[in-house]
């Protein structure tokens, strides 16, 4: 299934070279004529066909295998790593969704408004979902390829990262470099030479590959590597710092009993690196040299817009994928009805439709790579929740007194121990022990997130006012 999807190619009407994901990303990402986005929107999502046939085969051995280990069904053994009963991690993830979904209602409203003055009523509806090839993003997973479509009346982004690393002409392995001085200057080690000579950061010409991005420890111990093809471009920048949260947390674990060498709970992986990003701050840049002078807080909801189209749009996606799967493996969904289920579901979390009728012959969850390739997704989900948690017990420790969305915590030695001490426990503590070794808090709390977005909160619902809300 994983070299099916590295394969695919589609040729968009009018052209004449096959492209493969990452060109067709771009199309969606840049492209603001609805008729080429639903093109290469369904040129992509036609590598599912071809997978349709060995997921259904995959799906029987891998509950076979579950089975034989003693659970219900491989979503059972999935749920099971949450040191909870798998029903009460269901709940708990419920429970964050509760607490987040009235902030996705806003952005999502805001959005749809905005995107029906670019593009029409007979594209955008008033009221209702929107269509997922308008949304920036391949899978509709984050927005914020739309800043421009979308930026608050009268603004304009405060800085374009993108523009200032190009400006500098930043190689890919420079790119990575800056985030490892980040973590340096918490007072990790740096990076070992074996790093730089190993890992892919540029796309191989003599073979394919799937360059989804990854993290790696290729022994266990301090083999460590990143495979992407970076581009450079502020996603870009903000991934090496996320890939390099693997690492750095693979290596401070190295030393425990194998068994025990992994994260409290698979979100607490995803969310290490996130949390430095969200250091990431105007702030931050200017001392790295990339910004000259931070600008003011005028420009803070924009910038907060932008955070918000990545990391809130994303929330109901990052449930969708294996509350979908959840369900295939038990048996609820049938193989017949996979698609009409997928979409009924990305309706109800994220209010999204395709941008056509698709019927049983597609296989549309094969498009996304975290399901040919067999890797549970919810850990995104939790990890969107518990890098704000980390961001702001780290910002109070370092003494912040300004906003959540401003602090950073570059150059903090302090920071720096709270985090490698909760890092090295790896796995030999139940999670609640892991986070509150860094946060105090027992529970993962969606606080941080609401604090950190709270002035986008209250500007959206101003936007708002008198406009549609939900679908």
């Amino acid at each position: 299934m994983e070299g099916l999807y590295a394969k695919g190619r589609h040729t968009l009407r009018g052209g004449t070279e096959p492209l493969d994901l990452q060109a067709l990303s771009r199309v969606i990402a840049e492209s603001r004529d609805p008729a080429q986005l639903e093109d290469a929107w369904a040129g992509w999502h036609a590598v599912g066909r071809a997978i349709r046939r060995p997921f259904d085969r995959y799906v029987e051995l891998a509950n076979r295998g579950a089975r034989e280990l003693g659970f219900e069904d491989t979503g059972a053994m999935w749920r099971s790593k949450y040191d909870m009963p798998a029903a009460a991690f269901a709940t708990e993830v419920d429970r964050l969704w509760r607490e987040v979904r009235p902030l996705y209602l806003s952005l999502h409203a805001y959005v749809r408004r905005r995107l029906r003055e670019t593009y029409g009523a007979d594209v955008v509806p008033e009221r209702g979902p929107i269509p997922a090839h308008l949304l920036g993003n391949m899978w509709a997973q984050s927005w914020e390829a739309l800043a421009p479509l979308v930026a608050p009346p009268g603004s304009g982004p405060s800085f374009d990262l993108t523009q200032l690393l190009q400006d500098r002409k930043t190689s890919p392995e420079e790119l990575v470099r800056y985030a490892e001085r980040f973590f340096v200057s918490l007072g990790l080690a740096p990076l070992p030479p074996t790093f730089w000579a190993r890992s892919m950061l540029v796309r191989p010409r003599d073979r394919e590959v799937v360059c989804h991005a990854s993290a790696w420890d290729v022994d266990l111990v301090e083999d460590l590597r990143i495979k992407m093809c970076i581009e450079i471009t502020g996603e870009d920048f903000q991934t090496v710092h996320h890939e390099l949260g693997h690492n750095y947390y693979q290596r401070a674990y190295a030393g425990l009993p194998f068994l025990f060498r992994d994260s409290a709970h698979d979100g607490f992986h995803e969310a290490v690196g996130d949390t430095i990003a969200l250091s990431v701050t105007p702030e931050y840049l200017v001392r790295i040299g990339l910004l000259d002078r931070a600008p003011d807080a005028s420009g803070d909801i924009a910038l907060l817009l932008y955070r918000a189209l990545e990391k809130i749009a994303f929330l109901p996606f990052g449930l969708v994928v294996d509350k979908w799967r959840w369900e295939v493996f038990s048996g609820a969904i049938a193989p017949r009805d996979f698609n009409r289920t997928w979409w009924e579901m990305r309706e109800q979390y994220q209010g999204i439709r395709p941008p056509h009728g698709r019927d049983d012959s597609e296989f549309d969850p094969g498009a996304k790579y975290h399901v040919p390739a067999n890797v549970p997704y919810m850990r995104y989900f939790l990890a969107h929740i518990l890098q704000f948690q980390f961001h702001r017990a780290l910002a109070r420790m370092v003494g912040g007194s300004g906003p959540l969305h401003r602090a950073s915590i570059y150059g903090s030695k302090e920071a720096g121990e709270r985090l490698e001490s909760m890092l090295a426990m790896g796995m030999s503590r139940e999670w609640p022990e892991a986070l509150a070794a860094l946060t105090g808090d027992r529970r993962m709390e969606a606080a941080g997130l609401l604090e950190y977005f709270a002035p986008l909160q209250r500007w959206l619902d101003e936007q708002n006012r008198g406009s549609p809300v939900g679908w």
